[in-house]
């Protein structure tokens, strides 16, 4: 639960974030603005403020983004801070899986229930409404339920087998693994079809919860994944990610024409400190963001600027991906102005419009349940061997009938092979 960047003893309270330095320095220097515009006209000491404008003070303050407590020290397994200003009034469960990044509720939940959570040395309940400025003590990590994945007879596309590793062809729709202490999500993963599949004849270096996963891809993506089959197998592979030993390669179709014919983006990714279940290229390494690396290039431009297609103007990209953050290529794509297609997430429009020239009125519109992003090719070193391998998985029919609705008539291609292609470097801290 806290983050690798420990600071030192005596500092171990996050400083709040700018927007809500900015918004306590507005309330401060108008209160004071204001006294001292009544001391000026009546001549003598006027009170800090009225009731009712303390109570507007405080229903502003608790609309101020919560700062986050990124880098807690442990002293004797208990990492202890005070609750921010901005905590009055609301649940402790709710403060603290907002304050805590990397924690979800049903962790902080699980913490507050084993009593393991302390608010002015005494156990708390996670509806105990705090005021702000309290105490508030995490003694060790969340232990849940012990949990095991069960084989399930789930149908897999498996596109190469031998005696140390599979690569699986994962559908869209399917999780990789359930997260530790989540049982209610602990069916109908890849995991629990593997189980059945492989038997006992998977790695255990993941634990009971991800035998075999070497690597995940996100639910709605689909493609190629690898699955170790023995704990060497399995070393050897997390080795050769770790050192960007292997290359992947995705497809995405993307909205919008993109200006260059390819180009990288150099941004960190980290956790997004407002909306926990995205991710965002605008922390910074400072801030805890993990640095990622993408280069993309088109393989074809479905419309233009002047020229939109049918249903508008997209771009099918190919994406090589250096590092393996959350969310990667879809952050790093929108944070270009060019979200996945479908990735409402990441501001993917939820509909599809007639905007361009050869639609009928009786088409209907093209939709998608699913992001428009599939892990296409992989090639690595066989881990034992050394023998080269290049694997490959076509797109899904889905994907395949969704670009034949929004293609025009008329491609307009991306010219590979010229001397000079278009180059785009998009880097950050």
């Amino acid at each position: 639960m806290p983050s690798k960047n420990m600071i030192k003893k005596g500092k171990r309270r996050q400083t709040v974030k700018h927007d809500y330095r900015v918004h306590r320095d507005a309330v401060r220097d108008a209160e004071a603005a204001r006294r001292a515009a009544a001391e000026a006209a009546f001549g003598e000491a006027v009170p800090e403020q009225s009731p009712a404008g303390q109570e507007a003070s405080e229903a502003a303050a608790s609309d101020a983004p919560i700062p986050l407590l990124e880098d807690l020290e442990a002293e004797d397994g208990v990492r202890s801070f005070h609750a921010d200003v901005v905590a009055k009034g609301k649940r402790l469960d709710a403060y603290l899986a907002k304050a805590l990044p990397e924690v979800s509720r049903a962790r902080v939940q699980l913490l507050i229930e084993n009593g393991q959570v302390r608010v002015e040395g005494k156990p708390a309940k996670a509806s105990l409404k705090l005021e702000g400025g309290e105490r508030i003590e995490i003694e060790g990590e969340p232990q849940p339920a012990p949990l095991r994945a069960e084989p399930e007879d789930i149908p897999l596309t498996i596109v190469y087998e031998d005696d140390d590793l599979a690569v699986i062809d994962k559908p869209a729709g399917m999780t990789v693994h359930a997260g530790a202490g989540d049982a209610e999500h602990n069916r109908g993963t890849l995991v629990n079809a593997l189980l059945f599949h492989f038997q006992q004849g998977l790695s255990r270096e993941g634990g009971d919860l991800r035998p075999g996963i070497v690597h995940r891809l996100d639910k709605e993506t689909s493609g190629l994944i690898l699955v170790a089959k023995n704990d060497t197998a399995h070393r050897r592979l997390a080795e050769m990610f770790q050192s960007r030993e292997l290359r992947k390669v995705y497809v995405a179709l993307v909205h919008g024409d993109m200006r260059e014919d390819e180009g990288t983006v150099d941004l960190p990714v980290g956790r997004d400190p407002v909306r926990r279940i995205r991710m965002t290229t605008k922390r910074g390494l400072e801030n805890g963001a993990r640095a990622a690396v993408s280069h993309w290039r088109v393989l074809e431009r479905l419309g233009s600027r002047d020229v939109p297609g049918p249903w508008g103007t997209f771009t099918l990209v190919e994406v090589h991906i250096e590092t393996g953050r959350t969310h990667q290529i879809r952050v790093h794509l929108a944070a270009l102005g060019h979200p996945v297609v479908g990735d409402t997430l990441y501001g993917a429009p939820g509909r599809l419009r007639r905007d361009g020239v050869g639609v009928e009125e009786s088409d209907t519109e093209p939709t998608l349940e699913r992001n428009f992003l599939h892990a296409a090719e992989l090639d690595l070193a066989h881990p034992r061997t050394g023998e080269p391998l290049e694997i490959r998985a076509p797109l899904p029919e889905a994907l395949q009938t969704f670009l034949k609705k929004v293609r025009p008539k008329a491609v307009k291609s991306s010219p590979h092979g010229k001397a000079s292609p278009r180059v785009a470097k998009i880097k950050g801290a």
